[in-house]
């Protein structure tokens, strides 16, 4: 039977499926690294409480990326070249997703305006990073190999989520609600049509390293285009919500360090 447990794992006892998923997952997590400290460094004055909070989700992004590459170490392998259609952060930069890098490689002060629309895009591109993980502690927390990674990452992108939340209704509180609004709808339904793109490449790359047959990869893909309309007929609503975490200032103090691969 074809579920998300035995594709995963599938994926994770193959080497080469499993240096592509972990090298995907690092590039995109070390890209989401540089972001949000390029971010902590113009942030307005205005909003100069924010930078510690911005500066430790950039750090936990860094810390994520470098689990991954030690988990292929661990294996003995190396990252590799990811393909270009798989790179979920730079797609959505480059639809107009979020803060633009050429803004952010400059020294000009970000704006309030900017602050707002990289914690939207924050919120929608992290409920997306905690469902995934969520099910990855699922399915893998108690894996020997990729467990205590498993459910580190997991409890990172829970706050980060909540973070986002909190911080955005403060603008709410401030008046900002029909921008925030806006902007989050806006991110919604690009990310749900880059998500499928990604996911349908990623699905066909490993497809072609683990030789599936044409029926189950049909099967995948039917899949991933069914996840896609259930999200543009509704699903997209979970991501643009708003309601105070339990956890409030989830993101105030030091990343935690990240745990050894030996």
């Amino acid at each position: 039977m074809l579920s998300a447990k035995s594709l995963f794992t599938e994926i994770l006892d193959n080497d080469e499926s499993f240096r592509l998923f972990c090298s995907i997952a690092a590039s995109g997590e070390s890209q989401g690294g540089w972001e949000n400290a390029r971010i902590a460094a113009l942030v307005p004055e205005s909003q100069r409480e924010l930078a510690p909070k911005i500066t430790r989700h950039g750090a936990d992004e860094d810390k994520h990326g470098r689990i991954f590459n030690a988990l292929l170490k661990k294996r003995g392998l190396e990252p590799c070249e990811i393909p270009h259609e798989t790179d979920y952060t730079m797609l959505l930069e480059k639809n107009g997703i979020g803060l633009a890098h050429e803004q952010l490689k400059g020294d000009q002060p970000l704006g309030e305006q900017d602050i707002i629309t990289y914690l939207a895009h924050s919120r929608v591109t992290e409920q997306r990073a905690s469902e995934q993980m969520d099910m990855l502690r699922k399915y893998f927390g108690d894996h020997p190999d990729i467990g205590r990674a498993v459910k580190m990452i997991s409890k990172d992108e829970d706050n980060h989520l909540a973070y986002c939340h909190e911080e955005l209704l403060r603008f709410a509180y401030a008046g900002h609600g029909r921008d925030i609004q806006r902007i989050l709808r806006e991110c919604a339904q690009a990310e749900i049509r880059i998500y499928r793109d990604v996911s349908l490449a990623v699905m066909d790359h490993m497809g072609r390293i683990l030789g599936w047959p044409k029926a189950k990869a049909g099967t995948l893909a039917a899949g991933i285009h069914a996840v896609h309309a259930y999200e543009r007929a509704g699903g997209w609503r979970r991501m643009v919500s708003l309601k105070m975490p339990e956890r409030r200032d989830a993101l105030g103090g030091p990343a935690a360090s990240a745990p050894e691969f030996a």
